[in-house]
């Protein structure tokens, strides 16, 4: 695997290949990696002939007093994680590189509705970054197809509004979550929990499986099934911040007749946001 940190150098490697009629592949990440970031690797071989991941922890997408400061950088290790994954360059740019000049000359990426509810409301010009971020990394790489995890739901709903709207004319996937043996889905942040705490956070988990099976076995009084969850997670210490069934495409409030569904959930535990969801279809 090849590590470069300029854009021009990027573009003329992956040029090459496809002057060589090879599909690229794109697995975009901020490092500190996992299983679930090693899954889209893989599964991105199965679409493309030549696998990039970029690593670049995003300054545009952490609000005031978040944890951009100390959001692991763990560069050595993730290296070593893609090359035995297979991946065939990696892009590992520093901040100046993705976002030169002066933050008054810096342009930005906004998609609406989709990003407004959720996770958009509960941080502020989040979606703004991710949206931005991406659109830069898929002007430079130019992939014919981009994974990303489930995990991240809205982030993938934003993307894929994204790419369409701006039409990229990139296959976007979407990956199902990649879960600890607990049933916590597997994150960079997760390193932020104690023992213990990991153990506790798997009720997250639990309780979106049981709103689940709720919803299918023919429960649709959405409202007082998200209430019961949120007290099931204040009870046992956490603090919900939204816990919300939608329809899966728009990511609006369901109704009782909608069938594509997902369940949207964040919650903090200690100092650490935790998100999670199961998306499903009734019927």
């Amino acid at each position: 695997m090849q590590t470069v940190n300029r854009i021009q150098e990027l573009r003329e490697l992956i040029k090459a290949q496809r002057l060589a009629g090879k599909r690229i592949g794109f697995v975009p990440t901020m490092g500190n990696l996992h299983e679930g970031h090693i899954t889209l690797v893989r599964e991105g071989q199965k679409h493309a002939d030549v696998m990039v991941s970029s690593v670049f922890v995003n300054p545009t997408q952490f609000g005031p007093g978040e944890d951009f400061d100390k959001y692991p950088r763990t560069l050595k290790d993730d290296q070593e994680k893609l090359a035995a994954a297979g991946c065939n360059l990696l892009f590992a740019p520093p901040v100046d590189e993705m976002y030169p000049g002066d933050q008054a000359s810096w342009a930005k990426v906004q998609v609406t509705n989709v990003g407004d509810r959720h996770c958009g409301a509960a941080r502020p010009g989040h979606f703004d970054g991710v949206s931005t971020v991406v659109t830069k990394l898929f002007n430079i790489v130019r992939p014919d197809v981009a994974l990303f995890g489930k995990k991240d739901f809205q982030q993938l709903a934003v993307i894929r509004r994204m790419t369409t709207a701006l039409c990229f004319g990139i296959d976007i996937i979407g990956v199902d979550t990649v879960r600890e043996a607990s049933g916590l889905a597997m994150s960079s942040r997760n390193g932020y929990l104690s023992a213990e705490d990991k153990q506790r956070a798997a009720l997250i988990y639990q309780t979106l499986c049981r709103m689940r099976d709720a919803i299918v076995g023919g429960k649709c009084d959405f409202a007082a099934l998200e209430q019961a969850a949120t007290q099931t997670l204040s009870d046992a210490g956490f603090k919900p911040e939204y816990c919300t069934v939608c329809q899966a495409d728009t990511l609006e409030p369901a109704a009782a007749t909608d069938k594509n569904l997902v369940i949207l959930l964040a919650a903090r535990l200690g100092n650490t946001r935790l998100i999670d969801n199961v998306d499903f279809v009734v019927g």
